[in-house]
């Protein structure tokens, strides 16, 4: 998520309660829930000011909602005798210093009348609310109305004014000016003339400033046309504005500021941008300067489905800050995927083992890191001395944060152009060039690119002088709640993607990214927040792309995203949102909590972080933990997190059938999670799995809370490949955290959003160890958990060497490479997982401890008629007998045959009975030729 506040699992709950807003509190932007997702977190006390009520001489508060060209919403019944209106002043004088109605206001008169059907459906928040017509008399004063202050007045018999409210104006923009949604928007070429254009329809005036230069410098001004049935305003230019900085000034009436202000704001969609994203520059992203070479013939990893995707979520500036095989001024940038660095190295490895596809997390202008190296500041350089239970390290990364070089970035400023700290250069197209050569770099390695977007929320609204939408179209593309209060249930100011020109910008962003940046898929932020049917229009306007046309094969490009349901639009209340239940049946996917809980145990707002899962000791390795309940009550919960690991083995199927640990036949929407049906996805393509995301703690921090103190490394490293196996075994997209192949830590840091390089190593050199006792994590979000993780971060037998890394990291490899060698690990279909996948010893026999899935290969492999894998979380052998193996030619999967792992080697096959033999701790992989 972002990084204001991350929830992290909203968990699609069907009477749509959010978890304790105290245990959610993730990122400084946004809101988090499940290991990548997000619940509903209040804003961190770090937050800019947001727009929340009316300034000025506007009422307190906007309640009443003009839907569209003829009708008016308000919450109030209208009573008898009582006389209503709008009343509105062009000039922003419609009120008083004290909000009551000024004596120059204009007057619309309305009619008491009702919502229609349709508006009801469009509009469900307000299905209760009073419903006015306008009068016919006064539809003409419509258009003057709107680039105004419009306030709604409510008088009695004698005249006297009973109530003024502000008035919420998106409905009707959307219906007056219809139009805009086709209309041309941005820096248009016209051969080499420039065409700007920029809608803000409210605005009494927008003119174009153009500078020569980044900072400084006079700037000359031109006026703009503005199109009446559309609300664009658009500037013809010369060839000679060509690199030229760019303003808009924008005349429109502020309810934030309570009065007509001038604006001076930057392009949404800009495409370049001056260092601290002041102004944008007027580039043309065909020109060939702007192209690494070979970007036009560049040659990509062959496309796979969703269900076939093996990823691993990366940041860019994790991934080479420490890096010290990398150039100094190289490190944390685009340009460091470039170069035959250790991290891409690795990387390369990666892609020859069956890893698809690299996640990037938010790679757009983002608001929370300098653009300038000079102007961050950074913490104690000699933190690596410090104890590594001590306080002291976060103390050092917490008095720079807020200006150092590290951001998640889940703060949006402009969303089509790239993030200027991760350039050479963050003046000017630099970072549009070294972007594409990063894509190109990655490419080259093998790894298709997904981007981590942001369209759920912004940076700030209202007048902040961080806000870009917000003073251009007051009002407008944030969702407002009743009182007129921006919502921001995300953490910050809620964009509402179901306004139809904020719709547009998801669409037109998205492409431009996939188009001019050969971007290979795009993460949702908080896709729930989105209605259904714009996230259907990505995906139909992705699908229109191809190579001939548009340089890109739009139908390989994957979506996926954070379902949560949570906020002021949970349970649908403003439209059918893009949740996880909701996607069924899109192809659109979604992050599943269900396996994550339940191989990791507990959830991740557990008072007490020892909560044990199957891969982490609650078979047969107990911590000691009251929180884990009786031996009854952990048994009992156990068998049910091992049927929620079928069902996330089957992709999270809704209507996958199976035996469940008690014997009974279900589908994987009747086992509970949470009190919410655990399988919700059609097709296994739409379930993303995974154990560990940027949200939380890493998986191996989770074991080293969870796993009994004594447990040696070498049985952690174990317990960490099973717990990955049940994410790249399993039907569905594969989603792992980079470095957990490595036993990546972050010291115990829940939410690092915001916890500087040091919290955030990704460390390619063993030497250098994994990042655990870096010290205390960050007291922000960690304090509460400080007295678990002072005594473990204490003790040196946690901190792994080389040997462990370099183990766990070959047994990623190898489950990779199994993934990669059998059609049957990434089946498409409901119909073919159920002919296919089976638990044959799941029922009230059921091994505790032990997951088995067979899969049927005949007519998929050529190879194999048959794979069973054993997913072993006991610390002992076990034995599994498979009745449709009695007899057969059985042996261990040729990847495990051949590896450096002798354990799994001890795995044996008995013909007679059919009996499988799995060590403790091990996934064993087995096929029948």
């Amino acid at each position: 998520m972002s990084r204001i506040t991350q929830a992290d699992d909203a968990k699609d709950r069907p009477d749509g309660r959010a978890p304790d807003p105290a245990a959610t509190a993730r990122g400084r932007r946004r809101a988090a829930t499940g290991g990548g997702a997000v619940d509903g977190a209040p804003p961190r006390p770090d937050a800019p000011p947001r727009p929340h009520r009316r300034a000025g001489s506007g009422p307190a508060e906007a309640a009443a909602h003009w839907i569209d060209r003829n009708t008016v919403a308000w919450r109030s019944e209208p009573a008898e005798g009582l006389d209503h209106c709008l009343a509105f002043s062009e000039t922003g004088e419609a009120t008083g210093p004290d909000g009551e109605l000024s004596g120059g206001a204009r007057i619309i008169r309305l009619v008491p009348g009702a919502l229609t059907d349709a508006q009801r459906a469009r509009w469900p928040h307000l299905a209760g609310h009073a419903a006015f017509t306008l009068d016919p008399r006064d539809t003409g004063l419509v258009g003057g109305a709107l680039r105004g202050q419009v306030v709604a007045v409510r008088r009695d018999a004698s005249g006297a004014t009973r109530a003024v409210t502000g008035v919420q104006l998106p409905g009707v923009l959307d219906d007056v000016h219809a139009g805009a949604v086709e209309a041309e928007l941005g820096p248009v070429w016209h051969g080499r003339t420039p065409r700007l254009s920029v809608w803000a329809p409210t605005a009494r005036k927008v003119e174009l400033a153009l500078y020569p230069s980044p900072r400084g410098g006079d700037r000359t001004v031109h006026g703009m046309r503005r199109d009446d049935r559309t609300g664009v305003w658009s500037a013809r230019g010369l060839p000679s504005w060509k690199g030229r900085y760019y303003t808009f000034l924008v005349t429109v009436y502020s309810p934030a500021a309570g009065t007509v202000v001038v604006n001076e704001v930057t392009d949404p969609y800009g495409l370049s941008l001056a260092a601290g994203s002041a102004r944008s520059q007027l580039v043309d992203l065909s020109d060939p300067a702007l192209r690494p070479d070979g970007w036009s013939s560049l040659s990509k990893p062959p496309a796979v489905s969703q269900a076939r995707a093996s990823i691993h979520e990366l940041h860019v500036r994790d991934f080479s800050a420490s890096d010290l095989s990398v150039p100094p001024g190289l490190r944390g940038t685009y340009a460091a995927f470039t170069l035959d660095s250790a991290g891409m190295r690795e990387l390369r490895g990666l892609a020859e083992d069956g890893l698809t596809h690299v996640h990037l997390l938010p790679v757009f202008d983002f608001a929370t890191v300098p653009d300038v190296g000079a102007d961050r500041a950074e913490p104690d350089p000699d933190l690596a001395s410090m104890p590594p239970d001590s306080e002291l390290q976060q103390d050092s990364v917490a008095r720079v944060a807020a200006g150092d070089s590290f951001n998640w970035g889940y703060d949006p400023l402009h969303h089509t152009v790239p993030e200027g700290s991760y350039a050479s250069a963050p003046d000017g197209p630099a970072r549009i060039r070294e972007f594409r050569q990063m894509v190109a770099g990655l490419n080259g390695a093998g790894l298709r690119v997904v981007m981590d977007v942001v369209y759920n929320h912004t940076y700030a609204g209202g007048q902040d002088p961080l806000s870009v939408l917000d003073r251009i179209v007051p009002g407008y593309y944030h969702r407002l709640l009743d009182d007129g209060t921006v919502a921001d249930s995300t953490c910050c100011a809620n964009t509402a993607p179901e306004h139809a020109m904020m719709g547009r910008l998801v669409v037109d962003s998205v492409v431009t990214w996939a188009r001019e940046y050969k971007v290979d898929g795009f993460r949702f932020d908080l896709m729930g927040h989105h209605p259904k049917a714009g996230m259907l229009a990505v995906r139909a306007a992705l699908d229109g792309l191809t190579l001939a046309e548009d340089g890109v094969d739009g139908p390989s490009i994957i979506l996926y995203g954070e379902g949560w349901n949570f906020g002021e639009v949970a349970n649908g209340a403003r439209f059918e949102q893009a949740t996880q239940f909701a996607m069924a049946g899109t192809g659109i996917g979604t992050f599943s909590d269900r396996l994550r809980d339940a191989v990791r145990g507990g959830s991740p707002f557990d008072a007490d972080p020892g909560v044990q899962g199957f891969g982490s000791g609650l078979a047969g390795a107990p911590n000691g933990s009251t929180a884990n309940g009786t031996a009854e009550q952990q048994l009992a919960r156990l068998l049910h997190y091992q049927d929620l690991i079928k069902v996330g083995l089957s992709g999270s199927l809704r209507d996958y059938t199976f035996i469940a640990s008690d014997g009974r036949w279900v589908t994987g929407s009747e086992v509970d999670y949470n009190g919410s049906p655990a399988g919700y996805t059609a097709a296994p393509g739409e379930a993303v799995n995974y154990v560990d995301a940027h949200d939380n703690e890493t998986l191996f921090d989770a074991l080293a809370y969870k796993l009994p103190r004594s447990t040696t490394m070498a049985a952690r490293v174990r317990m960490q490949t099973l717990s990955l196996a049940t994410v790249v075994l399993g039907q569905g997209t594969s989603f792992v955290l980079a470095g957990s192949e490595r036993l990546r830590s972050k010291s115990f840091d829940r939410n690092s959003y915001d916890s500087g390089d040091w919290f955030n190593r990704l460390l390619w050199d063993c030497s250098q160890g994994n990042g655990f006792g870096a010290g205390l994590p960050p007291r922000a979000d960690n304090e509460g958990k400080w007295p678990y993780a002072r005594p473990l971060l204490a003790d040196p037998a946690l901190r792994p060497g080389c040997a462990a890394i370099r183990s766990a990291r070959a047994r990623y490899g190898e489950l990779l490479r199994i993934r990669s060698s059998s059609p049957v690990f990434w089946l498409g279909s409901l119909t073919e997982v159920q002919r296919r996948l089976s638990f044959p010893t799941s029922g009230t026999g059921e091994l505790p401890g032990v997951v088995t899935m067979h899969l049927d290969a005949s007519g998929a492999d050529p190879r194999w008629r048959s794979v069973t894998v054993v997913f072993n979380a006991t610390p002992g052998t076990r034995t599994q007998t498979v009745a449709e193996l009695e007899g057969a030619e059985v042996e261990l999967h040729p990847v495990q045959a051949a590896c450096g792992d002798r354990v799994v080697k001890r795995s044996g096959f008995d013909p007679a009975t059919g009996t499988l033999s799995v060590p403790g701790r091990t996934v064993a992989v087995f096929v029948c030729p």
